[in-house]
């Protein structure tokens, strides 16, 4: 008998579920193909899933033929982006994240008020590259503590710092500590940058590694969060593997376990969870049980040309 723990809450979040239903909804108004400039989530399932249904997904615009209704993911794009999507006069719908979107604000304040900028984030994420893109000035990324110790600003007396959304909360305290350390006159957010559905997802993983032997993340290898949640568990002393969906269980993982933790990245349907715990009957009886947890009723307002659709 293998015991599951299921994590709460687990899988999509609300930027999420919104970025997916933008797709969904321009196919129902617009009818297909309907182009999409990167992944919309970071989920080969979900991208897979809406690439039957008549979403096209490409790397640059200019892959885009003119006139043909395009989407920009959740992740959000930079200022050139929408500058080249007008000038091809491409109709656009934002699927950017609001969460996201906030962090752009914040950014772009600093700056405005004369503060040089520091991203907390990681190097080539799409997030990191559209949020960089979005800034008016010179932005500097720091990806860890050592990153902060070699930071030269031009003006250390005029600084401030944000943050991608989808870092671990532990290891964005230590940097923004080095910063205050560094830079006492730094502005900035705490870790409030980090979004909620982050946050909630990252605590129950702690939980989780409390009362299980090993802890299985359904995501993508690309998703950000879901690469978090795996490293909180190894942190934490737990065996953790980050798996696509069940056909990436190996069954030498659960030799002498008897409780499996079992989580989703934000990004991953919950069908694919279910779809592990099938997996897992294969190799024995199962009993699932669901860890006590936030239950997360945000919703995301739809752009005004999908909200009849």
């Amino acid at each position: 008998m293998l015991k599951v723990v299921l994590a709460q809450p687990r899988g999509f979040c609300a930027g999420v579920e919104r970025a997916i239903e933008i797709v969904e909804r321009a196919l129902k108004k617009f009818g297909p193909p309907i182009y999409v400039r990167h992944e919309i989530v970071h989920n080969r399932y979900v991208v897979e899933d809406l690439r039957t249904r008549g979403a096209i997904f490409v790397d640059e615009l200019e892959e885009i033929p003119a006139g043909a209704m395009t989407v920009f993911s959740a992740h959000g794009v930079a200022k050139r982006v929408e500058e080249v999507a007008r000038e091809r006069g491409l109709p656009v719908i934002d699927a950017t994240c609001p969460l996201v979107t906030k962090v752009h604000n914040e950014g772009r304040r600093y700056a405005g008020a004369g503060k040089e900028l520091i991203l907390v984030g990681h190097a080539g994420h799409a997030e990191v590259e559209g949020t960089i893109g979005q800034m008016p000035s010179k932005v500097h990324l720091v990806q860890t503590v050592e990153d902060v110790a070699d930071l030269t600003p031009d003006n250390p007396d005029q600084l401030a710092y944000i943050t991608q959304t989808t870092l671990s909360v532990d290891d964005t305290r230590g940097i923004i500590n080095a910063l205050k350390e560094k830079f006492p006159s730094i502005a900035g957010p705490d870790v409030r940058d980090i979004c909620y559905a982050t946050q909630n997802r990252q605590q129950a993983v702690r939980e989780l590694a409390e009362v299980v032997d090993v802890i299985l993340v359904v995501g993508s290898k690309n998703s950000s969060n879901s690469n978090r949640l795996r490293e909180i568990g190894i942190e934490l002393g737990k065996p953790a593997y980050l798996i696509d969906d069940a056909s990436h269980l190996e069954q030498s993982w659960f030799e002498g376990v008897a409780t499996v933790g079992l989580t989703a990245g934000a990004s991953a349907p919950e069908l694919l969870v279910q779809g592990v715990i099938d997996g897992l009957r294969a190799f024995t009886e199962v009993q699932v049980t669901t860890l006590a947890g936030v239950a997360e009723d945000v919703k995301f307002r739809f752009p005004a040309e999908l909200a009849d659709a």
